[in-house]
């Protein structure tokens, strides 16, 4: 057990970086009214990624840290570090909880059934952030940065937080599908939740 999650803290950072240079490197960033400024990327492929073979928490934290340090390292960014991490984390978390807390997609045998249930959680993770992402950015401008254009913005926002949310939906779920069969052939597959039922089982004996 004590491997298995230092194994994942390792894994963890691997995100965290690979979400960072998603984020940072291959974006494309659309600049706005007053300084403000959004992006079409695949950061949140990343965090999905990570929730789906790893778990909502680690895969979460992953995607958070990346994306907030890009955030922090980023002057036009840097206001929305908060918001970015707690947000990705949540992405994370739904990702996760419906992937393996109700699709068990991990230990599921057929794949028909963990097609569907890593869709779900893919665009259920997902489409939290279109929603809660624009909105939570508005009042954030309006509230607390004083952004006049905060109304304009929010438009924008909507758009590319849409787009992200389609082409990450997309090439995580594609990704996971593949990576599912290699990994478990090289023993590197977690099974969420495995130990937890194991538990249970040896009780009842």
């Amino acid at each position: 057990m004590k491997n298995t999650n230092l194994q994942k803290i390792v894994l963890t950072g691997l995100f965290a970086a690979l979400s960072y240079v998603t984020f940072t490197f291959l974006q494309i960033k659309i600049t706005l009214p007053g300084g403000d400024a959004t992006s079409i990327h695949l950061g949140n492929a990343v965090c999905v990624i990570g929730a789906l073979l790893l778990g909502g928490v680690y895969g979460g934290l992953g995607g958070a840290i990346g994306m907030t340090i890009g955030d922090l390292l980023d002057p036009v960014y840097i206001v929305y570090a908060p918001k970015t991490f707690i947000l990705k984390l949540c992405i994370g978390l739904i990702t996760g909880l419906i992937a393996h807390r109700i699709g068990h997609i991990s230990t599921e045998k057929n794949e028909k059934k963990v097609l569907l249930w890593t869709i779900l959680a893919a665009v259920g993770g997902l489409l939290f952030n279109v929603i809660f992402d624009p909105l939570v950015g508005y009042y954030y401008k309006l509230l607390i940065i004083g952004k006049p254009a905060a109304e304009l913005v929010l438009a924008w926002n909507i758009a590319s937080t849409s787009i992200n949310a389609v082409t990450s939906s997309i090439i995580s779920v594609v990704i996971y599908m593949a990576l599912r069969p290699v990994l478990k052939k090289s023993g590197f597959f977690y099974e969420i939740g495995i130990s937890k039922k194991v538990n249970a089982l040896a009780k009842t004996r």
